[in-house]
């Protein structure tokens, strides 16, 4: 019935400020005869990171499973929310800055880690104030910067204590009593930095019964400030309107007073025995460090077997102690150290890959023990590194030996001994010393080979350069003699020598003579051509001259497309003007063979018709006279037919 009978408010604010996320957390649960108020500060600045979130429901969570106000349970709440934060799956580690209230609505506690802060207004003074647990703070006790600097010294979120380490020391108050009117207040940094704490004492000094009405007028307060750099900013205000009151408490004082001196009495016999039972785990705590010491010098020595032995015996004391940190700190140790003396036993065996694997695995045990031997595993770990480096040279020289690529395996194998020297790998050295051996070796006798094949193949090469000789010297015979035979103008003969040669010369891949004989071939065919097109236009002249001029047109045709071929447009136009002019002296012979013509026939016609006449006449003249040498006839017979019939009469 405590929190029925008792009245508190509460209200907060929580901006983003300038950037884009919110990391910033205030939450609280009020049970019947427990609350608890918590808020925190996301350290990053990572989008989506819910650092401040996940410590906020950690701790309320816990408190709800075992709620109270003493320093274990507090201090209980704290652990849950820092291995919560160490478990998180982030891109980056989760940590938040935490302070949580508990209260019986009666007195109050709180415990802090990072630099949110607490203060505590009693009739409008602060009455209680956190400090930061951060190095500006620290030195603002050493006295190397005053109070009023820290809102703004570089150093100010250098920590000292958050959630999320894995030396995690939280800060527990002793706990104090509420009053009526009481005023708790809870902010982090992005209040304090622009804020400062005699502004925020102005707020409370005449503070009213809503504290929502407060917290609005220091986010005034803040923004009108106008600040260029505006972090995360939460504030909240728990008023204690009233506390709790117990109606049994004086009945419960007599009680108490009654069994006093009984209690008494029990408790000195009992204070005996508390401090027989205290010196007894004194003396087992002592035992214990002692042993602990013992196995860092140990550590230190990189003597791990007797550094197991302490921490054996440290272990025993912790379990006696029922000391559940130190036993899992003397846990974590002695397996760490374990892993060292499994992961030495492998590097004394020369299995240098699974040693590199088991110091890797003891490396991660030592940061689990507070870092112990690791400086002796990441040296073993780097000799390992430098081994392989040499195994590596090593099996690359090898390869390279195998690809008979005998000097950069020489050059690796030399590597690999210089190396091995450097680190004092003595093994490596020797492997690398004997590999250059068997190179050597094998590499003379190759060498012996090469020099017997270089000599065959220089007596070759001197066979093929004197037979290659002989091949040019008779190719330039044939380039000799297609040049006698073209200056003599016997082109057919120069075109023959030139391609016997082109032949030649493309056996002997002569790609520059052979251009150079193409050029000759290309210039003989030009002048074959030319010379064929001078004897074309030569013979259509003859014809022309000859009034052939059919096959003077035919022959000129030829010498134009000769002409042409070899681009020689000039002539060839020419050809064509004289063609042009023949075709007009051809169209003026036609016209007036024509006219001959024309003039012949009509002799012809005449002489025809007079010969008709002629033969007419004739005719008719031979007709008469064939008539009349029939009439002459016929009259000849009549006389003789005519005597001869007078002869027979006459008989």
């Amino acid at each position: 019935m405590r929190k029925y009978n008792s009245s508190i408010k509460t209200a907060f604010i929580s901006e983003a400020g300038n950037r884009l996320e919110n990391n910033d957390y205030f939450g609280f649960v009020e049970l019947d005869r427990y609350a608890c108020y918590i808020i925190a500060d996301g350290i990053t600045d990572m989008r989506g990171a819910e650092s401040a979130k996940a410590a906020i429901s950690a701790v309320a969570d816990a408190f709800q499973r075992e709620p109270g106000v003493s320093r274990r349970k507090l201090k209980g709440y704290l652990r849950c929310a820092n291995r919560e934060l160490l478990q998180g799956k982030s891109y980056e580690k989760m940590k938040a800055s935490v302070t949580v209230v508990v209260s019986d609505y009666v007195k109050f506690r709180y415990g802090q880690a990072g630099n949110t802060r607490l203060r505590l207004y009693r009739d409008g003074r602060c009455v209680l104030a956190s400090r930061d647990m951060s190095l500006s703070r620290s030195m603002a006790d050493e006295g190397q910067i005053t109070e009023d600097r820290i809102a703004r010294h570089e150093e100010r979120n250098n920590l000292t204590s958050w959630l999320g380490s894995t030396r995690f020391v939280p800060f527990l108050s002793k706990k104090k009593k509420l009053c009526d009117g009481d005023i708790i207040t809870l902010y982090t940094r992005g209040i304090w930095e622009n804020v400062d704490e005699g502004e925020l004492s102005d707020v409370f000094a005449e503070a009213g019964n809503e504290p929502a009405e407060e917290c609005d007028m220091v986010e005034d307060l803040l923004l009108s400030r106008q600040p260029a750099d505006l972090d995360n900013y939460t504030f909240a205000a728990v008023y204690i309107e009233k506390v709790f009151t117990d109606p049994n408490r004086k009945k419960r004082i007599k009680k108490i007073a009654a069994v006093s001196i009984t209690v008494t009495v029990i408790a000195a016999v009992a204070a005996l025995a508390v401090w027989l039972w205290h010196r007894d785990r004194v003396q087992k705590r002592a035992d214990m460090e002692q042993y602990a010491a013992n196995a860092a010098k140990y550590t230190d020595a990189d003597n791990f077997p007797r550094a197991k032995e302490e921490y054996e015996k440290a272990l025993e004391q912790a379990r006696k102690l029922g000391d559940g940190e130190a036993v899992d700190r003397y846990t974590a140790c002695m397996m760490a150290a374990e892993a060292v003396i499994s992961a030495d036993g492998l590097y004394s065996g020369a299995d240098y890959a699974g040693a590199k694997e088991a110091y890797i695995r003891a490396a991660e045990q030592a940061r689990q023990a507070d870092n112990a031997g690791l400086a002796y595993i990441n040296g073993k770990l780097q000799q390992i590194g430098e081994y392989e480096q040499v195994f590596d040279s090593m099996e690359l020289g090898d390869s390279l030996f195998d690809q008979d690529n005998y000097e950069q395996a020489e050059q690796k194998y030399l590597e690999a001994k210089a190396k091995a020297a450097a680190i004092y790998y003595s093994d490596g050295k020797q492997q690398a010393m004997d590999a250059l051996e068997r190179l050597y070796e094998e590499w003379s006798a190759v060498k012996e080979e090469e020099a017997q094949q270089q000599k065959e193949r220089e007596l070759e090469n001197e066979e093929q350069a004197a037979a290659l000789a002989a091949e040019q010297a008779a190719a330039a015979e044939l380039v000799r003699q297609g040049e006698e035979a073209f200056s003599e103008g016997d082109y057919d003969g120069a075109n023959v020598f030139y391609l016997i040669a082109v032949e030649k010369y493309a056996a002997l891949e002569d790609t520059a003579q052979i251009e150079f004989l193409n050029r000759k071939i290309a210039a003989l065919k030009e002048k074959q051509e030319e010379t064929a097109a001078r004897a074309e236009e030569a013979m259509a002249r003859q014809l022309e001259e000859l009034n052939d001029y059919t096959q003077a047109r035919i022959h000129y045709q030829y010498a134009k497309a000769a002409y042409l071929e070899i681009g020689k447009d000039n002539r060839a136009d020419e050809i064509q003007g004289k063609i042009d002019l023949m075709d007009a002296k051809e169209a003026q012979q036609e016209k007036e063979h024509q006219q001959e013509k024309e003039e012949q026939e009509a002799a012809e016609k005449a002489a025809a018709a007079e010969k008709e006449e002629q033969e007419k006449k004739e005719k008719e003249e031979q007709e008469k006279k064939e008539k009349e040498e029939q009439e002459k006839k016929e009259k000849e017979e009549q006389e003789k037919n005519q005597q001869q019939e007078e002869e027979g009469e006459n008989r």
